[in-house]
């Protein structure tokens, strides 16, 4: 079913979607890259990348990602018609869903490093980039922590691989960048009232 996979997909990256947003929110203070500049004379990062964001979000987003999982095993037990993913379940679901919030805050940060570079200032719309870059590095970071408990033998089968078919990933691809321009109007709408009052 089509939403089964639309209604998985999203559920997956939640804690993701929280990291991003708590990370806006909580900012501010040390800059990551300490206001230094890169060897072409413009700003490594720039002010919106910090460490209390960094941190903050990622937090945030991992407790998130803890009531996820609880609300995903109470499915199961009332036979949910959906099957929601629980992250594997404590304690393996730690370094997933950690990997998943880091993963889409370093994917931000990743991004922002060239958006400099083509002298995009912060703040202006770098299409598609602006879009996908938190998926793209939660979905890395994620296969890289589901291929290392899978090798080291924590968990049975690969997180990765049983929880983000092609087909999520391509229902992942094309719906949030949606979501991120809708999201980003209303935060432009929200400041333009602020700064006209």
């Amino acid at each position: 079913m089509v939403y089964e996979i639309i209604i998985q997909a999203l559920w997956l990256v939640i804690p993701a979607y929280i990291a991003n947003a708590s990370a806006l929110l909580l900012g501010g203070g040390k800059t990551i890259d300490s206001g230094k500049k890169w060897k072409d004379g413009k700003r490594i990062l720039g002010d919106g990348k910090t460490w209390r964001g960094l941190f903050a979000g990622a937090f945030v987003g991992m407790i998130g990602g803890f009531g996820l999982s609880v609300v995903a095993k109470f499915g199961v037990a009332i036979d949910f018609p959906i099957i929601l993913n629980d992250f594997t379940g404590f304690p393996m679901m730690i370094p997933i869903i950690g990997s998943i919030c880091f993963g889409a805050l370093f994917g931000d940060i990743i991004k922002s490093f060239f958006k400099r570079r083509i002298g995009k200032k912060r703040g202006q719309d770098w299409i598609p980039f602006d879009q996908i870059d938190f998926i793209l590095g939660l979905l890395f970071f994620s296969f890289l922590m589901a291929g290392l408990l899978h090798i080291i033998g924590a968990t049975i089968e690969n997180w990765f691989f049983t929880s983000f078919t092609p087909w999520h990933i391509l229902v992942l691809l094309i719906i949030t960048p949606f979501f991120h321009l809708f999201a980003n109007f209303v935060h432009k709408k929200m400041n333009s009232k602020k700064s006209a009052k």
